[in-house]
């Protein structure tokens, strides 16, 4: 099973994840939600060793300057949580960084819709079309995603419920929201990170 952390701050939250071998650390660039990161925290995350986790940056539709200018060397993954076309996905990719792509599902013809990145992007992303909500894929299209070590899934996701979507057969789960302090939207709660990266292991074994 592997575990992406998403809204992560640099300087709270990143050495909690080092230590509990999350795999994937998730950064916010977008302005509009409460999870952003100023692009001068970027610099912070040079002071950590990673060992085996990996950066991801969370974009929305990102320019060619952005990604040079902020992403390149700094991170591992650029996870493209817009409108982004194969061509552009395509461009990207040329610039020497490993794609995540979301795919937003709210219907059983959204889902379809991997297909057209599957061949190009490193990891395939089905999240719900809540943006900065907790809220989940609909459960009756749950058991119709395609499955695999190349397709993920994200949306209102937590200790309660991870054992649920283990049992469907995901093998790659990205967490954000259920896993931050209650009425905190941003911050995240360490005791609940630890919990449930415990219970993860618990199911591994």
């Amino acid at each position: 099973m592997k575990i992406k952390i998403c809204g992560l701050n640099p300087t709270r939250d990143v050495q909690t994840c080092i230590n509990l071998k999350v795999d994937f650390l998730g950064f916010v660039f977008y302005n509009k939600s409460p999870r952003n990161i100023d692009l001068k925290e970027i610099d912070v995350l040079k002071k950590y060793n990673p060992k085996s986790s990996l950066y991801v940056s969370v974009c929305v539709n990102p320019t060619d300057k952005f990604i040079k200018e902020n992403i390149l060397g700094n991170f591992d993954y650029i996870q493209l949580h817009g409108s982004e076309t194969l061509k552009r996905v395509k461009e990207i990719k040329k610039m020497g960084i490993k794609v995540i792509k979301a795919i937003k599902v709210k219907e059983h013809k959204d889902i379809a819709l991997h297909e057209n990145y599957k061949d190009i992007a490193d990891l395939i992303l089905f999240d719900s079309t809540s943006m900065e909500k907790s809220q989940s894929i609909p459960k009756d299209l749950l058991h119709k995603l395609p499955k695999g070590k190349k397709f993920g899934l994200a949306g209102a996701i937590n200790l309660e419920n991870v054992q649920e979507y283990c049992q469907l057969g995901f093998n790659f789960l990205d967490l954000s929201s259920g896993l931050e302090r209650e009425n905190f939207k941003g911050y995240k709660d360490h005791l609940k990170i630890k919990n449930f990266i415990n219970k993860i292991n618990e199911t591994k074994n």
